[in-house]
């Protein structure tokens, strides 16, 4: 486990780079998180996936997989992809503080 300064908070990370603890996001993080990996500014669209994924790891104990945001979360696969690209499941996870998803490689 690792800690790093984000936002003007101390955040800890697990081995797989993913944070530690959701509790310690908050949008400040999501912000600095989202531009460390090219995704700039974060729209409406982008918060919209991100609170499902919060609401909906905090109802299944698990950052939903990329089905699961399409199917659920309502988000048609061309528009995941294009709001975090080259791996959406795994990239919104990061910005929104979760694990990484179970079905992530």
């Amino acid at each position: 486990m690792s800690e790093r300064e984000i936002a003007g908070k101390t955040v800890r990370f697990a081995e797989d780079g993913f944070m530690a603890d959701p509790a310690e996001w908050d949008k400040g993080v999501a912000e600095a998180l989202a531009s460390e990996i090219g995704i700039a500014p974060l729209t409406e669209q982008h918060w919209k996936v991100i609170e499902f994924c919060r609401s909906d790891f905090a109802a299944q104990g698990d950052a939903p997989t990329l089905r699961r945001i399409m199917k659920v979360g309502g988000v048609p696969t061309k528009e995941l992809y294009k709001l975090f690209p080259k791996g959406p499941a795994k990239k919104v996870a990061y910005v929104a503080g979760l694990k990484k998803p179970s079905g992530c490689i």
